[in-house]
């Protein structure tokens, strides 16, 4: 049952001084990140790069700290700076994204690069600046501006709400409480390390202030915690009922060429999975079904059912019967091409394809393919 709402001191004198107890928290115990410009090196006059605390910003919507890190890292050894992204081919972008998911963050990641490089080389220094970028909206823009260039912007991620809702025991559900969690805590931002006290704020959420079993006997604003003074905080933030995806289905076919190569196209520019790598589907998408049957395969062919997958976006849940055949070479569909089974790693292949891949061929879509790998002699 959710909790009762309940009357809650005003933020001014519940939530004491919460920037000095969580900054000094955070100095002792801050994550290490390869983002991430640590206290000790802010007090060194070290100052963060605009376009790593971008780069960074970007990858972790909607995807975790430990997912993002190897990406983050072999990026910044293709395009170490904004103008040799801009530089970079959109095909290559897209292929150094796959596996991330939501991939229009890659195709506004490109965008972006175009758009400040073509100009003065330099990010905007303001939240409204940089909202008028792509892909950069609210909290991006607030996370940039404070973690950046030290704006007194209010930054809220997941962590951070869970954070207020608990602090503040905040009762009215998520998402409807956005503007309620927000409004408290712009009067909690200090003028002074306010990028700091943002990172502060998500560090608490993912190591102290979890969503399941929190150590508030370790948080450093355990005292001034409304949810813990007065019942348990895990009830905390409140979310509305979640409403059941839709469940789609489709048909996925691995064309198989005698030197292994695996048949592929381009989907379109725009839309689901817009400009990555696939193979041949029927024409599903988050509103209705494909055929599951081999008349829909993209040419006749001995084609045999390899199995299904499934796969979660969004918005939609997918099951895909996957078929397989092997074909010689021919006039391929329009957008097709063969793919080297030994570069499949390499290939712009969004998770959902991979599966599919995997369903008929194990281990093609792994680094490095083991049936081209050097055997020991």
């Amino acid at each position: 049952m959710a909790p009762q709402a309940k009357p809650r001191k005003s933020a001014a004198t519940s939530s004491g001084d919460i920037a000095a107890p969580l900054l000094e928290w955070y100095d002792a115990n801050h994550r290490e990140l390869p983002w991430r410009i640590s206290p000790r090196q802010l007090a060194a006059g070290i100052r963060p790069d605009p376009y790593r605390v971008w780069l960074s910003e970007i990858m972790l919507q909607q995807t975790t700290v430990e997912a993002v890190k190897s990406y983050f890292r072999a990026f910044l050894e293709k395009w170490p700076d904004v103008k040799s992204l801009a530089a970079a081919e959109t095909d290559d972008v897209m292929k150094a994204w796959a596996g991330l998911g939501y991939y229009s963050r890659a195709r506004n990641l490109k965008a972006c690069a175009n758009l400040v490089a073509a100009g003065k080389g330099a990010f905007p220094d303001t939240e409204a600046g940089l909202r008028e970028l792509p892909g950069i909206g609210a909290y991006t823009a607030a996370a940039i501006a404070a973690i950046a260039f030290d704006r007194p912007a209010a930054v809220m991620d997941g962590n951070v709400e869970r954070v207020m809702s608990r602090l503040f025991e905040i009762s009215t559900p998520l998402p409807d409480a956005k503007p309620e969690i927000r409004t408290i805590l712009e009067t909690l931002v200090p003028p002074a390390r306010p990028g700091d006290f943002a990172q502060a704020m998500m560090d608490l959420g993912a190591t102290i202030c979890t969503p399941r079993r929190p150590r508030c006997m370790l948080c450093p604003l355990r005292d001034g915690c409304q949810a813990l003074a007065n019942g348990d905080p895990e009830l905390y933030p409140v979310k509305a009922p979640k409403t059941e995806k839709p469940a789609r289905r489709g048909a996925a076919f691995i064309a198989i060429r005698p030197d292994g190569a695996i048949l592929l196209r381009k989907r379109p520019e725009r839309g689901l999975l817009g400009g990555m790598s696939e193979v041949p589907t029927t024409a599903w998408n988050a509103r209705i079904d494909g055929d599951t049957t081999i008349a829909g395969a993209p040419f006749a062919a001995a084609w045999q059912r390899a199995g299904s997958i499934s796969h979660v976006f969004t918005h939609f849940s997918l099951d895909l019967d996957v078929y397989r055949a092997e074909v010689t070479d021919r006039t391929l569909p329009a957008g097709s091409f063969w793919a080297p089974v030994a570069t499949l790693h390499g290939e712009a292949l969004p998770t959902v394809m991979k599966k599919a891949i995997e369903a008929a061929i194990p281990d093609a879509t792994k680094k490095p393919f083991p049936h081209t790998a050097k055997r020991p002699s």
